[in-house]
């Protein structure tokens, strides 16, 4: 995932959208990224971006916070969230909105 993810970052393109349902997984445990719709290409300076990306319980802080001006950190969320649900086999933040969402990653 970190490599696939690293590839895309490489050639500035923001994924925006990870989460377990835009993995996919052959036959022999080879992993690809999926879904791209939500993604963008990125450069300096920072664009400007709408904070609707990412599935609500895989959406960075600063995203939920309203910044639109974000950079690969929230893919690089996205994927230390994922992790911890591979490693649970439960979400691990799973708010029912984004003031919930919020106070969950604080909590």
């Amino acid at each position: 995932i970190t490599r696939a993810i690293l590839f895309c970052h490489c050639r500035r393109v923001l994924h925006r959208d990870l989460k377990p349902q835009n993995l996919l997984i052959d036959d022999r445990g080879g992993i690809k990224v999926a879904d791209f719709g939500l993604g963008r290409a990125f450069g300096i300076p920072v664009r400007v971006y709408t904070h609707e990306v990412v599935t609500l319980w895989y959406r960075a802080p600063e995203i939920l916070l309203g910044t639109t001006r974000y950079t690969c950190a929230i893919d690089v969320w996205s994927i230390g969230c994922i992790f911890a649900e591979m490693a649970t086999k439960k979400p691990l933040f799973q708010g029912d909105s984004e003031i919930d969402q919020l106070f969950r990653i604080f909590r």
